[in-house]
């Protein structure tokens, strides 16, 4: 009775998943119809990637002449390899960072949503973007690691958007994700409205190599992935971790970056 009954169990379970899979399918649909995507930024309804294509043309794509360490963008060319001023007058612990998109509106709305709004489905054409803006980086990295968020911030946001991230760059790349090699082993403010000495003395000491992670970072060529970067605070602490965990070198690629328009690049 055992052996007869078991092919028929097993046959029911099928056909129940696959009306399960059916009524998934069409309750999706139905969905779409009754609520269609909205443009994150207008609130036009839209197909693909959540923005459309009034607000990705307002979107100010970062493209060369550029600082080739800060990746700030340039006026006009000022010819090879000239640094910018911030560059030249505060370098920063890591080689080269660069940025997808200016730090406008648009790219606001688009890492608010991100990061505050559970809004992961934008994650993906915003990895794609970044890859395509950090490929010089990308072409000779042995690992991504994402900006980590303290252990309580990440609990109550249940995901961290510098990770979710890096697993797309880390897909259109082929570089490896080290998303648990980076630790914030100190719990910090954030740094919204804190003038530049004070977002630097905020993260001091906040971020620390996990011991069992080392070899992920030793003698590596690391890209640390973050959404924003505006005074390089954060990005500068991460990378003096993982230099004192003995990276070999560390570059940065974000999102977006703020630029102030009323320093004019040399």
């Amino acid at each position: 009775m055992d052996a007869e009954a078991s092919p028929r169990s097993s046959h029911l379970h099928r056909v129940l998943n696959a009306f399960s899979g059916a009524w998934s399918h069409a309750a999706r649909f139905a969905l779409d119809i009754a609520l269609p995507t909205l443009c994150v930024s207008c609130r036009e309804p839209v197909d693909g990637d959540g923005v459309c294509a009034a607000c990705w043309a307002k979107l100010s794509f970062i493209a060369p002449p550029f600082c080739p360490r800060l990746g700030i963008p340039f006026v006009y060319d000022p010819g090879p390899e000239l640094l910018s001023m911030e560059a030249i007058a505060s370098p920063p612990a890591y080689q080269r960072a660069r940025a997808a998109v200016r730090y406008d509106d648009v790219a606001r709305t688009l890492v608010h949503a991100l990061k505050y709004q559970d809004r992961t489905d934008l994650a993906p054409a915003m990895g794609r973007w970044m890859a395509r803006a950090g490929h010089e980086l990308l072409e000779g990295a042995d690992v991504l690691v994402p900006v980590p968020l303290h252990w309580r911030r990440g609990w109550s946001r249940r995901y961290n958007q510098s990770g979710a991230l890096a697993r797309v760059i880390g897909q259109q790349s082929g570089v490896k994700v080290a998303a648990e090699a980076l630790r914030r082993v100190r719990a910090t403010e954030q740094q919204i409205g804190l003038s530049r000495a004070q977002r630097a003395e905020n993260v001091q000491g906040a971020f620390k190599v996990a011991t069992d992670r080392m070899a992920d970072i030793q003698g590596r060529h690391v890209v640390l992935i973050d959404d924003v970067l505006t005074s390089g605070a954060t990005s500068d602490a991460c990378a003096r971790a993982l230099l004192r965990a003995k990276a070999a070198q560390v570059d940065v690629l974000v999102f977006a970056r703020v630029v102030d328009t009323h320093k004019a690049p040399i």
